[in-house]
């Protein structure tokens, strides 16, 4: 691992900025997110950032300077050259899937435009073909 970054706001939208600000600040990735209930009464995120030491510092100060101007940012840290034991032991709780649009099977996850109907049995009401309500006429 190189570096670890986090930047640990009290709210969502204050967390997407920053991560937003931050990946384009410089040449990093979003490794993790961590959500906790209870942060001044409100949701804490905690975003994770992996790259080079000289880009995860610069984006977590981008990061944490957007989100300063959109709500409030609990704390920042950068670990330079993070120990093996935390990327192998503690980072996977809150790592992220890997999800990149496009990449489906075709036919997989897929919305529907028609809802499926299901086929209705005919109800026979227990007549056979020959049966009628009338007498047969002989």
């Amino acid at each position: 691992m190189q570096a670890l970054g986090l930047i640990e706001t009290v709210g969502y939208s204050t967390a997407v900025s920053a991560a937003d600000a931050a990946v384009k600040a410089a040449d990093v990735e979003i490794v993790g997110i961590e959500k906790v209930i209870g942060v001044e009464g409100y949701l804490g995120v905690t975003i994770h950032f992996n790259g080079d030491v000289a880009a995860v510092k610069s984006a977590v100060d981008a990061g944490v300077s957007a989100a300063e101007r959109i709500g409030k940012v609990i704390s920042a840290h950068v670990i330079p050259r993070a120990h093996s034991e935390l990327a192998g032991k503690l980072l996977p709780n809150f790592k992220l899937e890997d999800i990149h649009p496009g990449t489906e099977a075709e036919g997989d996850k897929k919305l529907e435009t028609e809802p499926k109907r299901k086929k209705q049995k005919k109800e026979s009401n227990n007549l056979k073909d020959n049966d009628t309500d009338k007498p047969s006429v002989q």
